[in-house]
């Protein structure tokens, strides 16, 4: 019996930076991803969306006073970009984005179903401790 190993796939650009889990720090998030995105030749959109999105409920729902989070991207051989938000709140592990049929519509709460609408995977993994890493993939080969 034969077993086919598959490597990782090794990142062309990879770029990471932690931040603030303050309003500024998510605003930030955006702009340097923008301009990584640039620099690499990749479209912009949806990814900067996307990084608003997740920088911002790291910074609404995995804040922990006196620790930031940290943005990841990277794009891969086979043409994925990747994005990773990892905050420092792991207890507060986040479930698919889905809307009760007949539910009134909250005022919030919209940001994982833009995320799960555009994106063409994403999930939430936990760690590094004490924290949860929530992530999103493009395919930008299409």
């Amino acid at each position: 019996m034969s077993q086919e190993i598959t490597a990782p796939s090794t990142p062309l650009h990879q770029f990471t930076v932690p931040l603030s889990a303050t309003r500024r720090g998510a605003r930030l998030a955006r702009l340097l991803a923008t301009e990584q995105l640039r620099s690499w030749g990749v479209p912009l959109d949806p990814a900067r969306l996307i990084v608003a999105e997740l920088a911002t409920n790291a910074l609404v729902h995995g804040r922990v006073p006196g620790r930031g989070f940290r943005l990841g991207l990277s794009v891969t051989a086979s043409v994925i970009l990747r994005i990773e938000v990892t905050d420092t709140r792991g207890e507060c592990v986040l479930t698919r984005a889905r809307t009760l049929a007949g539910a009134e519509p909250a005022e919030s709460g919209y940001g994982l179903l833009l995320v799960e609408e555009l994106a063409d995977r994403w999930g939430v993994r936990r760690g590094p401790a004490p924290g949860k890493t929530v992530w999103a993939e493009l395919d930008l080969g299409q």
